[in-house]
């Protein structure tokens, strides 16, 4: 009987060691264009503090890929410097797909913000995909005589540097968003900038600052409580989540801006990894729970190409350039 026990327990063993070996040897799944990738935990550095609406986004996305992909996509908070701190790091890592790095459209302003930065946006990177684009909005207080776009720049006109606009920091979409309204108005008005919405809110509603401006995400409580009124958004349409809000070029045709998110990799990182990340990626922005949520924030789901994100970045740097020095913005 021990003899007995010793073959069945031989022939076990040799049928498990085949079966890993079937296992490890067998064809990738059909279509998939890095087989074996990830072959350890992803991470996903985002260069803002945690809590904020980007936070949420990008758990989100990290757990569905680690449910789908039976590896860890770690979540991995670097604000700092205007995301150049997160940035850094991610510019530093290995060309092989494991770290990611979430961007905004702070990756387009900075590299004409700042004089010298320490990486090189299009050299050391690769996009994989633009999630979303969502507008920025301008709010004034409840108690605010300002009741439309129209009223703001005929009072900035009458009462030249009077009016005063607050944004989350010199620099930021929110703050360059004010500056092209400024130079396509032609109107002078201060800039208040602030470390966070949170006190550029209770200063608006305070009426210590004339008007603020920030995504329709940060504002939308505020908006709802009704303690704050917007004036436009600054999407060249009105946004389908805020149809009775105007956008902006309905008083200055041809004003356009809309803020971004995405995701970037390493550049040199193997094209068929870049392939699965971008394709993977795609596939969760039409998860119905993940869209749903990114819709209700007033964003635009985009679900974009690495090809494309990368012409886009390309548009959206231009753009942002312009408007850096024009306005003469420089960092704080």
């Amino acid at each position: 009987m021990r003899q007995a026990g010793k073959v069945v327990r031989a022939a076990l063993a040799g049928l498990a060691i085949a079966a890993a070996q079937a296992h490890a040897q067998a064809p990738a799944a059909a279509g998939d264009p890095a087989p074996g990738f990830p072959s350890r935990p992803i991470r996903l550095i985002i260069p803002f503090s945690g809590g904020g609406g980007l936070d949420i986004t990008a758990r989100q996305i990290g757990q569905w890929l680690t449910d789908r992909w039976g590896q860890p996509v770690v979540v991995d908070n670097r604000p700092g410097a205007a995301t150049i701190v997160g940035t850094e790091i991610a510019s530093k890592a290995a060309p092989d797909g494991h770290t990611l790095l979430f961007i905004t459209t702070t990756f387009a302003i900075n590299p004409s913000l700042y004089g010298k930065l320490p990486y090189d946006p299009v050299r050391d990177f690769t996009p994989l995909i633009q999630l979303t684009a969502q507008p920025n909005i301008v709010v004034v207080s409840a108690a605010s005589p300002l009741q439309s776009v129209k009223d703001l720049i005929a009072t900035a006109r009458a009462r030249p540097g009077e009016l005063t606009y607050a944004s989350p920091g010199a620099g930021s979409a929110p703050h360059l968003s004010a500056e092209l309204l400024r130079s396509m108005a032609k109107v002078e008005m201060i800039h208040v900038p602030y470390k966070g919405i949170p006190p550029a809110v209770a200063d608006l509603i305070g009426g210590r600052v004339s008007m603020l401006f920030t995504t329709a995400l940060s504002a939308a409580p505020q908006m709802k409580s009704g303690k704050v009124r917007a004036l436009a958004v600054t999407s060249a349409k009105r946004n389908r989540m805020l149809p009775d809000v105007p956008a902006m070029a309905e008083t200055l045709p041809g004003y356009a801006l809309d803020a971004l998110q995405g995701i970037v990799v390493r550049s040199g990182t193997p094209r068929p990894v870049v392939q699965k990340l971008g394709s993977e990626l795609r596939a969760v922005l039409q998860q119905p729970e993940v869209r749903q949520r990114l819709e209700a924030e007033g964003a635009e789901v985009i679900g974009s190409t690495p090809e494309a994100f990368a012409e886009s970045l390309r548009r959206e740097t231009a753009v942002w350039s312009r408007i850096v020095r024009e306005s003469g913005a420089r960092p704080e």
